[in-house]
């Protein structure tokens, strides 16, 4: 691929407001956006705010929206777009502006402290956990997030809806309460944490109506509505709502006090 021109617009601003500017850098073979945004500050916008370190896509800094889609600017190629289009790079929308491409994704901080840790298992030492292989897979994929909060940003029910926020976790963090409930050791309910509750009463997980947009974004391609949002509602609605489930518990709990 020979080297061209490739027009941009970039939001430059701060918390006081700002707007889109217009800029013409030069894309060689391979590039990535970063690339590009990088050439633009260290030629013409000096100043130019953006945050990312590892540039490998393993670290999640360098989120941004690329022509209104949540994307890593270090994992979007510029051979994906047209030479003569423009490409507009722009801060998450769901996310306070501190300065230009960098926001304040403080929320998704908050949200995480607010999710009850794993809780050990009584009377089985440190080194001494033994879980089935399947157990181990289904969280596996869980695990490879990289916290880009991508998903966050994407999902309608935070991007659109400031009010929603201080009662919705958000799918990262709903993944996060999944990922705990059905794991074999968690002893959250011996200690008296139901984290099917949880996930309804303090997380918001009624908000999430799986559309699946959080899905499609994420770059480690985790099925985050499929493996981990849907099966967390079943398990909640079951709880609440199965004749059978709550005729069981009943019977559990009435068998408990004898």
């Amino acid at each position: 691929m020979s080297s061209y021109n490739a027009r941009f617009r970039v939001w430059r601003g701060d918390t006081d407001g700002g707007g889109l500017e217009d800029y013409t850098a030069e894309v060689n073979e391979g590039e990535v956006v970063l690339d590009i945004i990088h050439r633009i500050q260290a030629t013409q916008a000096g100043d130019l705010a953006v945050r990312w370190n590892c540039k490998a896509g393993k670290c999640g800094s360098c989120s941004a929206e690329i022509n209104g889609r949540p994307r890593l600017l270090c994992m979007t190629r510029m051979s994906v777009f047209d030479r003569q289009e423009t490409i507009t790079v722009t801060p998450l929308r769901a996310f306070p502006v501190i300065r230009d491409l960098v926001t304040d994704v403080t929320f998704n901080y908050t949200k995480a402290r607010e999710v009850p840790a794993f809780v050990p298992p009584e009377g089985v030492k440190a080194g001494d956990y033994r879980m089935q292989q399947i157990d181990v897979e289904r969280s596996q994929e869980f695990r490879k997030c990289i916290e880009c909060f991508l998903c966050q940003d994407t999902c309608h029910v935070v991007r659109d809806h400031e009010e929603n926020k201080a009662s919705f976790a958000g799918p990262r963090f709903l993944m996060r309460v999944a990922e705990l409930d059905m794991h074999p050791l968690d002893a959250a309910a011996a200690s008296g944490l139901d984290r099917k509750a949880t996930a309804q009463e303090e997380h918001g997980l009624g908000y999430c109506n799986i559309t699946k947009c959080c899905t499609e974004v994420c770059p480690e391609n985790i099925k985050i509505t499929d493996n981990a949002l849907i099966p967390l509602k079943e398990r909640a609605a079951d709880r609440k709502y199965d004749p059978l489930v709550w005729l069981g518990n009943r019977i559990g709990r009435r068998g408990d006090g004898v």
